[in-house]
């Protein structure tokens, strides 16, 4: 079953997304779709594939988003998710100010709601782009779980709790980072104020995690329980 276009819709394409990533994203049911248990599922595998745009990729994957569809000003946004692992790959939740058609990013805003850098096992990172503080200068925090736990071992649920002037990163119950317009770099703009749209994909490769190795196994999946945004 694809997934509820009421809501989300597909990013396609093998352009590399800014980030230098390998993969081609796909609409096909073999990169996301429900599996029969409640569950919504973006698989990355290792296929050579060429899109419609013309790139030949060795890589597919998925990216959904809910620009056009459901945007939020503050609120409460979560999901429950059981990450992928291995070297190159790189699932994220995250969120895009929805003025990005005029803003540009990073002027609209992002706030990276999780990221996991899939050799980093137990690590998982949540961070703010705006202008002035952004890709390698973001405004970033990190969680990772006690005992040498995975997080593909388990679901985990994700969190930022946004507010006027105040962004809280969670994972399960615990708070791991709060920002605020003094968390930035003087004589730039706090620019989480309008409304924003959500986003989740399942990266391989790019300038963050680096190339996938002879260790990473595919398929990988990002497994998603729910995704739920509650206001205040």
């Amino acid at each position: 079953m694809p997934i509820d276009a009421n809501k989300w819709k597909h990013d396609i394409g093998g352009g590399g997304w800014g980030n230098n990533e390998l993969e081609s994203y796909t609409n096909l049911a073999t990169n996301a779709a429900h599996d029969g248990s409640g569950h919504f599922v973006i698989t990355a595998r290792k296929e050579t594939y060429t899109g419609a745009d013309g790139n030949t990729r060795n890589y597919t994957s998925a990216r959904v988003n809910t620009a056009g569809k459901f945007t939020t000003k503050y609120g409460r946004v979560e999901a429950r998710m059981r990450l992928p692992i291995g070297r190159g790959i790189w699932p994220a939740f995250w969120m895009l100010g929805d003025n990005i058609g005029t803003a540009r990013w990073p002027g609209c805003g992002e706030i990276d709601i999780m990221e996991h850098i899939g050799h980093q096992v137990s690590t998982v990172y949540g961070t703010l782009h705006g202008p002035g503080y952004s890709g390698g200068n973001s405004i970033s925090a990190s969680y990772t779980l006690p005992n040498s736990q995975r997080f593909t071992d388990a679901f985990h649920v994700f969190v930022v709790e946004w507010e006027p002037n105040v962004v809280r990163w969670y994972v399960d119950s615990t708070l791991y980072a709060t920002r605020t317009p003094a968390s930035l770099p003087a004589g730039t703009t706090w620019v989480y104020d309008h409304p924003f749209f959500l986003i989740m994909n399942l990266a391989v490769g790019g300038n963050w995690p680096g190339a996938p190795d002879v260790n990473t196994v595919f398929p990988q999946t990002l497994t998603v329980d729910w995704v739920r945004v509650y206001q205040r």
